[in-house]
């Protein structure tokens, strides 16, 4: 096979690598409709796992490889399929989706056994509750669950409604790692994901070194975007977003001291430089004499021998 030359005015090759390059990736905006996916059903695939992502060139964007659409395409009973696993229901669809009441079905997510991955904000300010469609068949189609999903709750269960458990804020915040793990390419970014979930304080106690923490708090996640921070619908989404029991916070805070161990070792948190003295601090030490050396000795001389 020829061997082709290329010399300074021959741009054909060059021109070629950074084309396929582009080609081999797209934006986010391209690879949810080549799927045929909203952009909501998009970011909910992402947030699940289902579509994977890379940050882009510059750190910022993100990007999806051309090999990933064309797995998803190869899946079985695409497009479909994907969009099913990619839908997110509120409390009236999902209990009509597995055959219960809606008192029943905010029941079941109190408790624990349905999982929400999302939330937003009514004109009310009140929390709704979103959950993956495919979860709730999967749930449903479950011979186990059946008792739960018709007849009376079981008394065990009721007692634990009867004291006000709620357990939906929490077990929306299980998902959060995962998915801010996946968005993070930087160790410091991962250990920035795992600060977002926790109070402050409790961020400062697993993280002491003052400069570690400044650098840490740049990598941390704002909460869901539900108004100005520090508005009246911004707090719910803050409080939703930190970590409240002893036990999830003793084990956020575990795995942030881990993280950040594994970000210094990667990068150390940028330190300041050491203050050193102006020249006009050093001109003066350099003139001015020191009180008690020899340079005041001929003063005192004279005025004791007059």
């Amino acid at each position: 096979m020829p061997v082709r030359h290329v010399d300074a005015h021959d741009t054909t090759a060059t021109a070629e690598r950074p084309v396929a390059a582009r080609d081999a990736w797209v934006g986010p905006g391209r690879a949810a409709r080549e799927p045929g996916l909203k952009e909501t059903e998009f970011d909910l695939a992402v947030q699940l796992g289902r579509i994977r992502v890379l940050p882009g060139d510059d750190g910022g964007g993100r990007r999806v490889d051309r090999a990933e659409i064309d797995r998803l395409r190869a899946g079985p009973g695409f497009p479909e399929a994907l969009r099913r696993s990619a839908q997110a229901v509120g409390t009236t669809e999902g209990a009509a989706l597995i055959d219960v009441t809606k008192t029943r079905f905010t029941r079941l997510a109190r408790l624990g056994l349905l999982v929400p991955v999302r939330f937003h904000l009514n004109r009310y300010r009140a929390v709704v509750w979103l959950h993956p469609a495919e979860e709730l068949r999967l749930f449903a189609a479950d011979d186990r669950n059946a008792p739960l999903l018709t007849g009376r709750t079981p008394e065990s269960l009721r007692s634990l409604l009867d004291t006000g458990v709620d357990l939906r804020p929490r077990n929306w915040r299980t998902r959060q790692p995962g998915f801010l793990l996946r968005r993070a390419d930087d160790p410091w970014a991962r250990a920035g994901a795992v600060a977002s979930l926790l109070d402050p304080l409790h961020a400062a106690e697993a993280v002491p070194d003052p400069h570690d923490r400044s650098h840490l708090n740049r990598f941390r996640r704002p909460p869901p975007s539900h108004g100005a921070p520090g508005s009246p619908a911004a707090n719910p989404a803050e409080e939703l977003m930190t970590a409240q029991d002893p036990d999830e916070v003793a084990r956020l805070r575990a795995d942030l001291t881990g993280l950040t161990e594994e970000a210094r070792a990667h990068r150390p948190a940028p330190r300041p430089a050491p203050r050193r003295p102006g020249p006009d601090r050093r001109r003066r030490e350099a003139v001015e004499p020191v009180r008690g050396t020899s340079r005041g000795l001929p003063a005192r001389w004279w005025r004791g021998n007059r």
